[in-house]
């Protein structure tokens, strides 16, 4: 199927369906300046010792390991980065009563910030917005804990004096079973899935791909690389993302005011 075939299929199915489950991945947000982690220029690709970072055991063991968490953090583009058009785009589709969900592999907030309810956004990775203690599990706001940093390398927990850590899922870390259960229900129940800047390498996320499958809801791949799922979507495109989400929202959104 070419590019041409591709898009109009996934604009087709997309019209057809009323319930619009999207899953993102980072590549949704480097447009935003946020960089990817897998891609040709990502984070982990250009350094691959940053991975190590995002460890929990090393985290919890090793204070030179949170100081330097803490310090990449608070100079982290996410504080920055602005939603782009096609953030704006899943938030046209929600105001316009097609999104069932966003199912978010991204922390940076920035669906929430574009304007899509937060109640249709499943953060499965959690956020960087706010940080938990590790102890007591005391949540406080990232702002008040990063404007101590001038002052603690390693800022602990204000309540039990914990070791304290971004609202953010690293390796080692269980998921949220509801968080998961969430995502699991919107994709079984959705029209069609949607998956757009995400590599589908990382379960049980990826997974969803299949449940989507078992359940008859047609797949879309919005992505620049090859994914594993790619022979099992209806339609793959590869043109960059903040091109085609904005154009497949305008056409699916078009048909329904014109039909």
């Amino acid at each position: 199927m070419n590019a041409e075939s591709a898009r109009a299929r996934a604009v087709e199915i997309m019209a057809a369906a009323d319930r619009v489950t999207v899953l993102t991945g980072a590549g949704i947000s480097t447009d935003s300046g946020i960089p990817d982690y897998r891609g040709p220029q990502g984070v982990w690709t250009k350094n691959p010792g940053a991975e190590a970072l995002s460890d929990l055991n090393t985290y919890m063991s090793d204070a030179d390991v949170r100081r330097e968490v803490w310090r990449v953090r608070r100079s982290h583009a996410v504080w920055t980065a602005e939603p782009n058009a096609a953030h704006a785009a899943l938030t046209d589709l929600d105001r316009a009563g097609r999104l069932l969900a966003v199912v978010t592999q991204n922390i940076d907030g920035l669906h929430q910030a574009a304007g899509t309810d937060p109640a249709r956004v499943i953060e499965v990775h959690g956020t960087v917005h706010w940080v938990v203690c590790m102890e007591c599990g005391e949540r406080t706001p990232m702002p008040e804990v990063l404007a101590r940093l001038d002052d603690e390398s390693d800022p602990r927990c204000l309540v039990c004096g914990g070791i304290q850590k971004s609202a953010t899922i690293s390796f080692g870390q269980r998921l949220d079973p509801d968080v998961i259960q969430a995502a699991v229900d919107a994709t079984a129940d959705a029209g069609v899935f949607v998956a757009i800047g995400t590599s589908l390498m990382v379960n049980p996320v990826a997974g969803l791909c299949e449940i989507a499958d078992r359940n008859g809801v047609p797949l879309i791949i919005v992505n620049a690389e090859p994914t594993p799922y790619d022979p099992a979507a209806v339609a793959v495109l590869r043109d960059p993302i903040g091109e085609v989400v904005p154009g497949l929202v305008r056409e699916v959104l078009e048909r329904h005011r014109a039909g």
